[in-house]
C-alpha cells in the first residue's frame, strides 16, 4: 500500500507545505467524512515539524506521509525509511504522551514488522512525537532484529537529532535498505475478525483489503467467487446454496463478512455464536462512537448485518412471508441442528437446515444461502453436520449447489454431503480455503494440532521437527505461562487464557471454567477492553472457554489443560466431573466433541500458544498427578518446545550492544 504522499528527504525540504497539503486533502476527501479542517490544521504542524527537524542534510532517506495499515484500519502519520532504520513516527499534539500513545506506535511498529516485507529483520524504531517530550539517554541495546524495545520521544527541537543519531549509530550494522525498494515491497496483513468486520463495515477498504491479502490467493479467489455466484443467481433467477469450506483460520468468516458488507442486495451475516455477535457489535458500535456518528444508527446497521441465527429462524418460522434479505450467510453450517431438536425446539420435526432452505424459498426469483463449513469444530450434541444439508436438499429440487470437493471426500459420514443428484451440484474448489491466514508466523499449526488430537506422535514430531518455528510452548507453570504472555504481548497484541468448560478441576488451581459467554457485556469487554482494566483478557485472570472463543482470535492463548481430557496408554480419553469424581464417556459422539473443544482452544493463537499442564496433587484424587504427567508426556513426544528461563527474558533478538 502506498501512501498518501512520498519522495526523498531532499523533495520534502524542497516541496512546499501548501503543495503537501493539497495532495493530502485530496487523498483525505475521497476516502474519509472526518472533520478535514482538524485534520489539516493537524497537518501543518506536522509539516513545520519535519522541515525543521530534517532541514539540514544529515539524513538521507525516504519520507512517507499518512501511510495506511489496513489490519488495523488507521494510517501511520510518517515514516521515514533510511539506509539504516525504519523509523515510525507518530505525532501527538500535546505536552504529555500516555502508555497508551506507546503501545499504539510500538504496534504499528510491529505491524510493519510482520507484514511489510521490506520490514523482516530490519531495526524498526518507533518514535512518539509531542511538544514536551525529553529526549532521554536510552541504556540498551539499539540494534537489534525487529522492533526497538524502546518507544523513543522527540519533540520539534529533538527529533532531527534523535534520528540522526540512531541512524548513524545503526550504519554500522552490515544490513542495508533500499529507499525506494522498502516503499514498493508488499505489505500483506492478516486481519483479526473483529479487524476485519471493522475495516469491511468502514466500506472504502473493502477494495484495498481484498489487494492487501494477495498472498494468500484463494482467499481472494473465495471472494471473488462469492460475489460471482450470488450475481448469477440474481441474474438467472435462481435458489442457490454455496459451501464454503476451510481448515481453521482459512478466512471463511471474512470471506462471509465480505458478501455482507460488500453486497447492494439486502443480505445477513447469520450465526449461533453470540460471543461473535457480541465481539463484532460492540466494536462497530464503539468505532461510531468515536467517530462521533449516531449510536442508533449504527446499532440498526450492525443489528441488520449481524444477526443471530435461532432469532432469524424464530422470527421467520412465525410468518409465512419471504425475508427480508434475499442472501444470508450462515456461519458453521455444519454444526446446524437435527430434526429431534427442531422438534424439541420449535414444533418443527425438520432439521435446522431444511427449515432455512424453506424459508429462503419463498422468495419469488431468487435468493441465496452462503454456508460456511468449518470441519472439525463441533463441541455440541445434536449437531447434524452436512448429512442434514444434503438430506435436506436431496428432498428440494429447486436448489441449486455450489461446493467444492471437500464436501463430497470428509471422512466423518455426518459431514458429507451425499444424495444430491449431479446435475444440481457443481464443483468448484474455489470455495475451498486450504491456508491458515490466522497463523501469523506458522504455517504447520493446524496440522500438529490435527496429529496430536489423533494420537499420531510420529506425524507430529516430524512435523515439529521440521518446522522452523513450532508456534507452541509446554509448561508446568501458571506463573511462568503468565510471565512469558505479558513479556511477550507488546504493543495492542492481546494475551488471554482459555480453557475447556469441562476442566472442572482447574478450580483447584484458581482457574474458574464457567465463563459467562451469553453476557454481551462479559464477552465484549474480555476482547476488546485492555489491561489495567481486569475484565479484560490482558489481565490474564478469567479464561475464555470454548463456546466464547470460538471464531474469534488472540494474538497469544495461554491454554489451561484440564484433566476432562487425558492421555492413556494408546489414546484420549474424554472424562466428564459429575458429582465429586470423573467418570469416563465412551460414546463416539462424546469423545469426538471433547477432542473438538480441545481443538478449538489450540487454534485461537495468531501468533503462540502456550499450553500449561498442571503437576496435579497427591492429597487429591480428583487430580492424580500421573493424569497429568501423561499428558504433558504426550506432548512432549509430540515435539512441543518446553517454556525456559531464557524465554521468560525481555522479548528481544539482540545483536552487539551499541548504546545511546
Amino acid at each position: 500500500m502506498y501512501a498518501w504522499w512520498s519522495g526523498t528527504i531532499q523533495e520534502f525540504r524542497s516541496a512546499t507545505a501548501v503543495d503537501i497539503l493539497g495532495q493530502l486533502s485530496t487523498r483525505l476527501i475521497e476516502t474519509h467524512t472526518v472533520n478535514h479542517a482538524e485534520q489539516i490544521l493537524a497537518w501543518h504542524e506536522q509539516i513545520d515539524i519535519l522541515k525543521y527537524a530534517f532541514g539540514a542534510p544529515d539524513v538521507a532517506g525516504r519520507l512517507l506521509l499518512e501511510y495506511p495499515l489496513l489490519r488495523l484500519g488507521r494510517r501511520i502519520d510518517s515514516i521515514l525509511v533510511t539506509s539504516a532504520a525504519v523509523f515510525v513516527l507518530e505525532f501527538k499534539m500535546r505536552g504529555s504522551l500516555s502508555d497508551a500513545d506507546r503501545r499504539q506506535v510500538e504496534d504499528y511498529a510491529l505491524d510493519l514488522q510482520d507484514f511489510h516485507s521490506g520490514s523482516r529483520d530490519q531495526p524498526i524504531i518507533p518514535i512518539l512525537i509531542a511538544s514536551g517530550a525529553p529526549l532521554k539517554t536510552i541504556d540498551w541495546p539499539l540494534l537489534w532484529h525487529g522492533v526497538s524495545p524502546h518507544v523513543f520521544t522527540a519533540n520539534k527541537l529533538t527529533l532531527g537529532d534523535l534520528v540522526a543519531r540512531i541512524h548513524r549509530e545503526a550504519s554500522t550494522s552490515q544490513r542495508s535498505i533500499i529507499p525506494d525498494n522498502w516503499e514498493t515491497a508488499p505489505y500483506c496483513p492478516v486481519p483479526t475478525i473483529v479487524d476485519a468486520a471493522r475495516l469491511l463495515y468502514s466500506r472504502h477498504a473493502i477494495t484495498e483489503l481484498r489487494s492487501a491479502r494477495a498472498d494468500v490467493v484463494n482467499l481472494s479467489r473465495t471472494q471473488e467467487a462469492i460475489a460471482t455466484a450470488i450475481a448469477e443467481a440474481k441474474q438467472h433467477r435462481q435458489n442457490v446454496v454455496l459451501f464454503i469450506t476451510g481448515i481453521p483460520g482459512a478466512g471463511k468468516t471474512l470471506c462471509g463478512l465480505d458478501a455482507v458488507f460488500s453486497s447492494e442486495d439486502p443480505i445477513a451475516f447469520l450465526t449461533g455464536n453470540f460471543p461473535l455477535i457480541f465481539v463484532m457489535r460492540a466494536a462497530l458500535e464503539r468505532d461510531a462512537r468515536r467517530q462521533g456518528r449516531s449510536m442508533r444508527v449504527a446499532k440498526q446497521e450492525t443489528e441488520s448485518a449481524i444477526q443471530p441465527l435461532m432469532g432469524f429462524l424464530k422470527d421467520n418460522l412465525q410468518r409465512e412471508a419471504a425475508p427480508h434479505e434475499r442472501v444470508i450467510v450462515f456461519d458453521e453450517a455444519q454444526r446446524a441442528w437435527d430434526a429431534a431438536f427442531g422438534a424439541r425446539k420449535f414444533g418443527h420435526p425438520q432439521s435446522e437446515a431444511a427449515m432455512f432452505l424453506d424459508i429462503m424459498q419463498r422468495h419469488a426469483g431468487w435468493s441465496v444461502i452462503v454456508a460456511l463449513v468449518g470441519h472439525g469444530q463441533e463441541i455440541n450434541t445434536g449437531e447434524a453436520g452436512l448429512a442434514a444439508w444434503g438430506e435436506a436438499l436431496a428432498e428440494r429440487p429447486v436448489w441449486q449447489i455450489l461446493a467444492p470437493r471437500a464436501v463430497l471426500t470428509a471422512h466423518d459420514p455426518r459431514q458429507r454431503l451425499s444424495g444430491i443428484s449431479a446435475d444440481r451440484l457443481k464443483i468448484t474448489d474455489d470455495f475451498h480455503l486450504n491456508v491458515a491466514v490466522r497463523s501469523i508466523k506458522s504455517d504447520i499449526g493446524n496440522a500438529w494440532v490435527e496429529a496430536v488430537l489423533s494420537g499420531d506422535q510420529s506425524w507430529a514430531s516430524e512435523l515439529a521437527a521440521n518446522a522452523i518455528e513450532l508456534p507452541f510452548l509446554l509448561t508446568r507453570s501458571l506463573t511462568d505461562m503468565r510471565r512469558y504472555l505479558r513479556s511477550i504481548t507488546r504493543g495492542e497484541r492481546r494475551a488471554g487464557l482459555v480453557c475447556s468448560a469441562g476442566a472442572r478441576r482447574l478450580r483447584a488451581e484458581g482457574i474458574d471454567p464457567n465463563f459467562a459467554h451469553m453476557d454481551a457485556d462479559t464477552v465484549a469487554n474480555w476482547f476488546l477492553n485492555s489491561w489495567p482494566d481486569v475484565r479484560a483478557s490482558d489481565a490474564l485472570e478469567t479464561p475464555a472457554t470454548q463456546f466464547a472463543c470460538q471464531g474469534l482470535e488472540l494474538d497469544y492463548v495461554g491454554l489451561c489443560w484440564g484433566n476432562d481430557l487425558i492421555r492413556g496408554t494408546e489414546a484420549w480419553i474424554c472424562r466428564s466431573f459429575v458429582g465429586n469424581k470423573w467418570q469416563n464417556r465412551r460414546s463416539e459422539a462424546e469423545i469426538a466433541y471433547r477432542i473438538n473443544t480441545y481443538r478449538v482452544l489450540l487454534t485461537r493463537a495468531r501468533y503462540k500458544t502456550v499450553i500449561w499442564v498442571p503437576t496435579g496433587d497427591m492429597e487429591d484424587v480428583t487430580r492424580y498427578p500421573a493424569d497429568f504427567e501423561n499428558i504433558a508426556s504426550f506432548l512432549l513426544e509430540c515435539g512441543v518446545p518446553v517454556l525456559t528461563e531464557a524465554d521468560l527474558l525481555p522479548q528481544c533478538v539482540g545483536v552487539p550492544a551499541i548504546l545511546l
